[in-house]
């Protein structure tokens, strides 16, 4: 995932997880199969009983041994339903390829570095206020069981399927906090400049009157914060495509 889906992540995340996470765009668990393992291409065979065709899942990209099918794409942009707070513009091929790209390499370095299990316990809490928190909810009534499990049907998902995407968002976002965010530190000259150079100006550009910065500085320091994280994880994803494998086919293009 690339910073900017990072701060989705832990922007969405405020509606249920500690206010230190930001963005992390839909965090949805593709299905990254080993490449030895699993024919993603297989001849397309009449379903049965049905004298249809079954569809063919195509591999749109290899990482490092690992696929990403056609049919994590669809998913990708499906479980967009998900987020709290909707894009601007509803995010292009290129741009749901890359961060499946950029999650897959995250969890290739996960793996090498295994955790606890984000609990239960956990993943209902966030779940129970994200039901709370997507507007498109409330036409379903959501706080019901009946009517999240019915939104859930609509967006093409099963109540588990969505419970181990979320999981699954926890775990990255755990781990890119403790791997990038724990050792910055904001200095009060960094907070100063900001709010001198930043925050005044936009104030005044609004005729509006800016607050003291004593009342603001713990959100200009997390401002901070997340900007150093960001040029972090940008670098860091830069390297592990630069030193791993990272193939995208182009469409009618066979897997090897």
């Amino acid at each position: 995932m690339s910073a900017a889906g990072y701060r989705w992540a832990r922007e969405a995340g405020r509606v249920a997880a500690p206010a230190a996470l930001l963005w992390l765009a839909m965090l949805q668990g593709g299905a990254y199969t080993q490449a030895a393992g699993a024919t993603a291409q297989a001849d397309a065979q009449p379903g049965p009983g049905t004298g249809t065709e079954a569809t063919l899942d195509r591999v749109a990209a290899m990482v490092n041994g690992d696929l990403i099918l056609e049919s994590d794409l669809d998913a990708e942009e499906r479980f967009t339903a998900f987020q709290p707070f909707s894009e601007a513009q509803q995010a292009t091929r290129e741009e749901l390829l890359n961060r499946l790209i950029d999650r897959t390499l995250i969890l290739q370095q996960m793996a090498l570095q295994p955790e606890a299990p984000i609990s239960d316990a956990e993943v209902d809490e966030q779940l129970a206020m994200l039901r709370k928190s997507i507007p498109k909810c409330a036409a379903y009534h959501c706080e019901t069981e009946a009517g999240w499990e019915k939104f859930v049907a609509d967006q093409g998902f099963t109540l588990e399927e969505v419970r181990d995407r979320w999981r699954q968002r926890m775990e990255v976002l755990r781990f890119i906090e403790e791997r990038f965010r724990m050792g910055i530190r904001i200095s009060q000259a960094e907070i100063d400049e900001y709010y001198k150079t930043t925050m005044l100006p936009a104030y005044q550009k609004e005729n509006a009157p800016a607050p003291p910065e004593a009342t603001i500085a713990d959100r200009i320091q997390e401002i901070l914060l997340q900007q150093q994280v960001d040029k972090l994880l940008d670098d860091w994803l830069a390297t592990l495509r630069a030193q791993g494998s990272v193939r995208i086919l182009k469409p009618g293009e066979e897997a090897p």
